[in-house]
């Protein structure tokens, strides 16, 4: 399989938006093409094609692809290079999501009790940066909702006041590789919804109630990815 740029177009990587990081800017646009599928698993990524493409040179793409490599979304094979990961097993989903109903409902239990008013402030910005993705159904939107998505849990994470449960999660980072198994506007509509019912429950300071909110929203979304597996009996 050729590496990527070799194979693909100029239109096949949307220009930068200049930032005050240019190795988060190549992040980001890394994470929307691995999540929509444009690079499809096992693709290669050459490091050197993608420094032409994106105009840099390889030390930013260096970074962003083992950025990548601790988060499952390309792997590093020796002789071979960096490539796409294939896409999670049944059995690795089922695994994922054991986990995360496991965890995540404990962390907004406890950050219902413990978050400040900054910290408030942080998850509702965030609510209002993934609602204002959803009026357009575009790769570009689908991976940044994603990007998103991750700060959400793991800023309620961090909340909860338990350092242990916050690095679990973080090291987790399972459920942004699951979001390369769908991409339409619809996931992200229902999954704001649910946002919304877990933070207006942790501003409530209301424990339990946000804990059933995470529950909720940690089993929609299994429920929501669960028909794009081949799952054996």
């Amino acid at each position: 399989m050729k590496p990527l740029r070799e194979k693909m177009d100029h239109a096949y990587i949307a220009p930068l938006q200049q930032r005050a990081s240019l190795s988060e800017d190549i992040y980001e646009a890394l994470v929307t093409l691995l999540i929509s599928l444009q690079v499809q698993p096992g693709e290669r990524l050459s490091v050197d094609a993608l420094a032409r493409q994106f105009g840099v040179s390889q030390t930013p793409i260096r970074a962003a692809l083992i950025r990548l490599e601790t988060e499952g979304l390309v792997v590093k094979k020796h002789n071979s290079g960096y490539s796409a990961a294939p896409l999670p097993s049944g059995e690795h989903f089922r695994d994922v999501y054991a986990i995360r109903l496991l965890l995540e409902p404990e962390a907004a239990y406890w950050a219902a009790q413990k978050i400040t008013k900054s910290g408030l402030k942080q998850l509702k910005d965030l609510c209002d940066k993934m609602a204002g993705l959803v009026g357009e159904d575009t790769h570009s939107n689908y991976g940044r909702f994603a990007l998103l998505d991750g700060q959400f849990h793991a800023l309620i994470a961090s909340f909860s006041g338990n350092k242990v449960l916050a690095d679990t999660l973080h090291g987790f980072y399972a459920h942004m590789n699951l979001f390369r198994l769908r991409y339409h506007s619809t996931v992200a509509e229902e999954a704001i919804k649910e946002h919304l019912a877990i933070l207006d429950a942790i501003r409530l300071g209301d424990a339990q109630a946000a804990k059933s909110a995470m529950v909720v929203h940690i089993s929609s979304s299994r429920d929501r990815m669960e028909p794009y597996f081949k799952m054996p009996s």
